[in-house]
């Protein structure tokens, strides 16, 4: 059996009256990620785990923020397309890690709906996915809460 590991990063700005999407779910919070797409940066973070993990670049050279097709996209389709691309390649997600980055809200209460939401879409179980939170203790612009960001760590196999 053949395995890699991909690492995947993402951050959003937030700002006020945009809707949190964060891990395939809407989130209520008073500021919400601003991009092209949905700005689910924790969608966007595990994309790029897996698209480099299987060595297909990363999400920006599939789904361009300077296309305007991508505009206001659900980036659950992002997850699904990218699974489906390391699939053609003969590959198989395993596992992913992830941490996002982030003052308000608390997410943890949330964490196994997004669970539900993007296991299918990866074609692995609830317990293959793993979330967490941290803050930034106040500092930076996480801290300042002007932006979020997400990290994820992605294992993929192929027989």
């Amino acid at each position: 059996m053949k395995i890699r590991v991909g690492f995947g990063f993402d951050v959003h700005p937030l700002e006020v009256e945009h809707d949190f999407w964060i891990g395939g779910i809407k989130v209520p919070a008073p500021k919400g990620a601003v991009g092209h797409s949905d700005a689910d940066v924790l969608v966007h973070a595990i994309c790029d785990a897996l698209l480099g993990a299987a060595n297909l670049r990363d999400i920006g050279t599939h789904f361009s923020n300077r296309d305007p097709k991508w505009a206001g996209m659900d980036s659950k389709f992002f997850l699904k397309e990218a699974t489906r691309m390391l699939s053609e390649k003969g590959w198989k997600v395993e596992n992913v890690d992830c941490t996002l980055a982030l003052e308000k809200p608390k997410i943890k209460a949330y964490i196994p709906q997004m669970q539900k939401v993007l296991a299918p879409l990866m074609n692995i179980t609830e317990e293959e996915i793993s979330i967490k939170a941290t803050t930034t203790e106040k500092l930076g612009y996480v801290g300042r809460q002007e932006g979020v960001n997400a990290y994820a760590v992605a294992l993929i196999s192929k027989a």
